[in-house]
């Protein structure tokens, strides 16, 4: 169950770092704060003058927002193949050239 919470946090995380600056500067705020920042929705409802439903409403609309585009747009399922691939490249190469290269391509990804 804590493995679910962690890796749901970090498909959030992946699909607002890849895809956040497509969002309206107020959501990007909001959002940040409730991922980021673990505010609460109480919190966030009087920090920003709503409901907590209205919260609510945002912050879903936000993660369906971010996950169509990356139905569409596959950005992450890319970057996390391209981190996979670099990885068995480091992993299995004999020649250390090779292993620096994809150590320093999973670096940069």
């Amino acid at each position: 169950m804590m493995s679910d919470v962690m890796d749901n946090i970090t498909v959030k995380n992946m699909l607002y770092d890849f895809y956040g600056e497509l969002l309206t500067d107020r959501q990007k705020l909001i959002y940040e704060d409730a991922v980021y920042n673990d505010c609460s929705l109480s919190e966030l409802a009087s920090e920003y003058d709503m409901s907590r439903q209205g919260i609510h409403d945002l912050l879903k609309r936000c993660d369906r927002t971010l996950e169509n585009y990356e139905e569409k747009l596959g950005l992450v399922k890319k970057f996390r193949k391209l981190k996979d691939i670099a990885g068995r490249i480091e992993e299995k190469s004999e020649d250390e050239e090779i292993r620096k290269l994809a150590k320093e391509m999973i670096e940069s990804l």
